[in-house]
């Protein structure tokens, strides 16, 4: 990996690692609906520290804000 991609590359090592390595999934549909509920917390209610502490949504809000 040339580094590029290392934010997507953590994020999903630690999707798998934190709900997908352990539990069984009866359905595809349940494992789907698994990943998706995480990267919507992920997303809309996990603070960054490196976004100042908001989620990814706050700072592009915060930030589209500010260009207005």
């Amino acid at each position: 990996s040339d580094g590029r991609n290392a934010g997507s590359e953590t994020r999903f090592g630690s999707l798998k690692l934190e709900r997908l390595h352990g539990p069984r999934f009866k359905t595809r549909r349940r494992a789907m609906a698994e990943v998706i509920a995480r990267k919507l917390w992920y997303n809309r209610t996990r603070e960054h520290s490196t976004l100042a502490c908001v989620s990814p949504m706050q700072f592009e809000g915060n930030r589209r804000a500010e260009q207005r």
